[in-house]
């Protein structure tokens, strides 16, 4: 029998496994990748007594690969924040998927293990940009307001190691992020006992971050504003947290940023106002390549072609969702 773990490999993801396997410590095999890998059951093979566990990637995205899994025999575990579409019944799997706007699977893991590991619980909810949600949390834990910051700090320091076009544009391999954080407890002995790991994220976010603030906007107004980024490897890695990072300066407003790729199309990072975050998932299901969540979506792959097309939509998307 195997256990495997497929899990999403940003800030949510690993929090969510870093719980699990604090409660229950598994020797297990890692399924996982950049943020924007999601199609994850596709890369599993699976027999009959296997045990997997499916943590923060859409069911939607991952049905044909679910059905293959639990055709072989084996038992799943499921449980996520984003679209799920319809959810097969089979007594092989058992799910726990809530797509509320202000829930992330790191806080689905941390109620179903009644709050055992809630620090990093905390962590995931920041990195996953549901500051409110990780707040409410954090006043139920004895910390300091340091130790908070320290906590936001690394959601945000995770949760950008997971994005970039490959595992190469990573600082870290998201399967060996987690065997680095995987055997502590508590987020704040990971950050003082493995400080050069930690070092490695926040000087690499500080500098990336710096880069992208001097780009201008190519549109901006009181509803929506977009921002296109190069292709470069600094970028990829900065799209999704400087996306988080104009949400939170302009919470009325919802934000497009777009990083070229090599082939010429677009990587694209949606965030609906986090006064209204609604509409994101929405408005990337219109695209071929594009899911997500209310809050905050994606497109893996805008066509140049259709650059025009999408400002025009995005605006007036979000425009009617102002009125």
């Amino acid at each position: 029998m195997a256990v495997i773990d497929v899990f999403n490999g940003d800030a949510d993801g690993l929090c969510a496994l870093v719980q699990l396997r604090n409660a229950s410590p598994q020797d297990s095999v890692l399924v996982t990748g950049v943020k924007r890998d999601i199609n994850l059951l596709d890369r599993v093979t699976a027999q009959a007594g296997d045990q997997v566990t499916v943590l923060d990637v859409s069911l939607d995205k991952n049905r044909d690969g679910l059905n293959t899994v639990l055709r072989a025999g084996a038992d799943v575990v499921y449980i996520d924040h984003h679209f799920a579409g319809e959810i097969p019944e089979h007594t092989n799997l058992t799910v726990n998927i809530n797509p509320a706007a202000d829930v992330c699977t790191s806080l689905l893991v941390n109620g179903m293990l009644k709050g055992r590991f809630a620090e990093w619980a905390v962590v995931g909810a920041f990195g996953d940009n549901l500051r409110n949600s990780a707040m409410a949390l954090a006043k139920t834990l004895e910390l300091t307001d340091e130790e908070l910051q320290k906590l936001e700090n690394l959601g945000i320091y995770l949760n950008y190691n997971g994005y970039g076009a490959s595992i190469d544009d990573l600082h870290f391999d998201p399967a060996e992020l987690y065997r680095r954080i995987a055997s502590f407890a508590s987020p704040r002995q990971f950050m003082n006992e493995a400080a050069d790991t930690f070092s490695q994220l926040e000087e690499g976010y500080i500098n990336d971050m710096r880069a992208a603030s001097q780009l201008p906007s190519v549109h901006c107004d009181q509803v929506s504003a977009v921002f296109i980024l190069p292709d470069e490897r600094w970028a990829r890695r900065v799209s999704g947290v400087y996306s988080n990072d104009l949400a939170n300066d302009f919470p009325d407003r919802a934000h497009a940023v777009l990083t070229e790729k090599n082939n010429g199309n677009y990587l694209v990072s949606i965030r609906a106002p986090l006064n209204n975050k609604r509409g994101a998932d929405e408005f990337c299901r219109q695209f071929p390549t594009g899911g997500g969540r209310a809050a905050a979506a994606g497109i893996n792959d805008l066509p140049l072609t259709s650059l025009n097309d999408f400002l025009e939509r995005f605006q007036e998307f979000f425009r009617s969702l102002s009125t």
